[in-house]
């Protein structure tokens, strides 16, 4: 059905009019007469038009008026499809994430740097997914809300650094912050993928609290572990074997996915960390009902196209006479 944009337009309808009231040229007796006989200064021209012209440009300014209210077409409203799940990924910040007990390609890197990598992947492949970005260390901030453009998502990802949200690890509160952006959405869509080396050791909230306020809210979460198990330092009698990943509370972590139906997985290397989000991209996608759309055809072409033929009807008639130097 043809409805109009901007139908305020409508007040400009008598501004001609007015125009013609507030602009009336001086009446033939108030012409200017001068000493010289026979100069005068003609009154200006009496402005009412002769024939259709008046009618010609009453058309006109009207099909100006209904070009300029942006006449549509708009169609039946039409339920978008998205395919996919709202995923809230959340990436540990805290400084032992500079532990450099992770390789990629061959060459040795810091936690972070194999998340950086192998997490941006992960994202480019969620294309029809809409997904958030949380990082945490003793606070936990949300960096990404929930959106479609996963560039800004793996943009964010790969401007942040390892300290950046603090030195200590709030698990608990990166958890809260989750909840209460995916409280919002079908329950089939709340997940979320939390990637930390350590144990909680910052934060208002308890871990195990949190997961049982996500269990409540239906958020489902896959929790990753990262962190070698052996790495080889030098000291003062000769390098030796340390575990690196001795603080991790592998045992919580299975909890917080247990509790609310989600998974957990143990990366000790960039194989398997790549292992665990291919596993994570197994989740069945769910498809999701977005806003309802009214296709809209713009038809303002038309009364402009009219107006300009209507305006031409007046004008070149005028400029032919005038060349000819017939009376107008």
């Amino acid at each position: 059905m043809p409805e109009f944009a901007w139908p305020w337009v409508v007040v400009l309808l008598p501004l001609p009019w007015l125009l013609r009231r507030w602009l009336r040229p001086a009446a033939p007796g108030q012409a200017l007469h001068l000493p010289q006989p026979g100069v005068r200064l003609a009154a200006v021209a009496d402005n009412r038009a002769r024939g259709a012209a008046p009618w010609l440009l009453a058309l006109a300014w009207l099909c100006l008026l209904a070009a300029a209210a942006r006449p549509q077409w708009v169609g039946p409203a039409q339920a978008q499809q998205r395919s996919g799940r709202a995923l809230m990924l959340a990436v540990d910040l805290s400084g032992s994430m500079r532990t450099g007990d992770m390789q990629l390609a061959g060459q040795p890197v810091s936690r972070f740097g194999a998340v950086e990598a192998i997490a941006g992947d992960f994202i480019s492949r969620r294309s029809g997914d809409e997904m958030g970005l949380i990082l945490f260390g003793s606070q936990a901030f949300l960096v990404t809300p929930l959106t479609y453009d996963l560039s800004a998502v793996r943009a964010q990802l790969q401007g942040a650094a390892v300290g950046l949200a603090g030195t200590e690890t709030a698990i608990g509160d990166a958890i809260a912050v989750a909840v209460k952006r995916l409280a919002a959405l079908p329950e089939q869509a709340r997940v979320l993928v939390l990637l930390t080396d350590g144990v909680n050791n910052a934060g208002s909230i308890a871990p195990r609290d949190a997961a049982r306020a996500a269990k409540a809210a239906g958020v489902r979460i896959y929790t990753i572990g990262i962190g070698a198990t052996r790495m080889r330092i030098p000291g003062f009698f000769g390098s030796q074997l340390v575990n690196p990943s001795a603080d991790l509370d592998a045992d919580m972590l299975t909890d917080i996915a247990n509790e609310t139906g989600g998974r957990f997985f143990r990366a000790t290397d960039s194989g398997e960390l790549a292992e665990a989000y291919r596993a994570i991209d197994a989740l069945e996608p769910m498809p999701q009902h977005g806003p309802s759309l009214r296709p809209r055809h713009e038809l303002f072409r038309w009364p402009l196209l009219a107006a300009i033929a209507l305006l031409g009807l007046v004008i070149v008639p005028r400029r032919f006479a005038r060349t000819r130097g017939l009376p107008l």
